[in-house]
């Protein structure tokens, strides 16, 4: 991937595409092709294989995807395979047949069995069955990784699929209905700090442990995958480290300087008991995340507190 190559990021508005584009931008590329959704609708094959027909695109980034916490995917579950199914194999199929050299495509850790041996291996997949809370959205991205790894087997093609582990940070959904855990925490806790309010519920016993990544070492990674990695098999991208709900919980509270009470809800679904990623095959290859989680969460909210104002004065983020 050369400075002047031609690469498109799908779904450079959403927190993992606009990393993604800050980091290439960061490091010199000048070409990077970006449409929004209003522009190009990715779940209309023809207008995907219009907009590949158009452009000599080199490389893809596909990040575009509908995601959401446990609350959306129990709400929204025919949206969330039908959308993603259609996003992935529109964008793959029209990468291979208009002769895109790589494209990376992000899946997720929710992909693995809800019981599997932790740290999760990547040949954990398909092992066991799902987590019922996000099957529909997970079943997606398996059938997206299943599509890039039979595309090189039947076609030749060069389609990597990597596996983070949750993500957080700038641009993240802060709706405290859709969101997932940690951008609902600091929405809750800066909403109850500035009201007042003596305590805040929190869905689930707090025992379940979760890893989290700053989405600027996510997007450091994938470009890192774009140079380094052409293996068929999947790659997980994360920290190697991680936490129980609660824990995160008092570090945010502490964060946002909210004095209250953290009540933890147990008659509300608690989902995977643990989700930690093995990474040391992208350790072996020379790259490790470098964001501190206390760090990082200071940044998202730093972020959040700006964009917030900004919304006030403009109307928009």
């Amino acid at each position: 991937m050369d400075l002047n190559s031609k690469i498109y990021v799908a779904g450079h508005r959403g927190m993992v595409g606009s990393a993604i584009v800050r980091r290439l931008q960061a490091d010199g590329y000048t070409n990077v092709v970006c449409r929004t959704s209003g522009e190009l609708d990715l779940r209309d094959a023809n207008a995907v294989d219009e907009f590949f027909g158009e452009h000599n695109i080199e490389y893809v980034f596909l990040a575009a995807a509908k995601v959401g916490g446990i609350v959306a995917n129990r709400d929204y579950p025919g949206e969330f395979i039908r959308d993603n199914l259609l996003i992935q194999t529109n964008v793959i199929d029209a990468a291979y047949r208009y002769r895109t050299k790589k494209l990376v495509f992000l899946g997720s850790s929710c992909i693995y069995p809800k019981h599997a041996p932790q740290p999760l291996k990547e040949e954990f997949l398909l092992s066991g069955p799902l987590e019922p809370t996000n099957e529909p959205y997970a079943v997606a991205k398996i059938a997206g990784i299943t599509m890039c790894q039979s595309y090189n087997r039947q076609y030749g093609t060069n389609f990597v699929s990597v596996m983070p582990t949750n993500l957080y940070g700038p641009h993240d959904n802060f709706d405290t209905q859709t969101s997932h855990v940690l951008p609902a925490l600091i929405r809750k806790m800066h909403d109850a700090k500035a009201n007042g309010e003596k305590s805040v519920e929190i869905w689930g016993t707090g025992k379940p442990y979760r890893e989290f990544l700053h989405v600027d070492d996510l997007a450091e990674a994938c470009t890192f995958v774009m140079h380094r990695y052409s293996d068929n098999e999947i790659i997980n991208i994360g920290t190697g480290n991680d936490l129980t709900i609660m824990e995160l919980a008092h570090l945010v509270r502490d964060i946002v300087g909210y004095g209250g009470d953290l009540i933890f809800n147990g008659d509300m679904p608690d989902g995977t008991p643990r989700k930690l990623l093995d990474v040391s095959k992208l350790t072996q290859l020379g790259w490790k995340a470098s964001m501190p989680l206390r760090t990082g969460i200071e940044n998202t909210y730093s972020w959040y507190l700006e964009s917030e104002k900004k919304l006030a004065l403009t109307g928009e983020y």
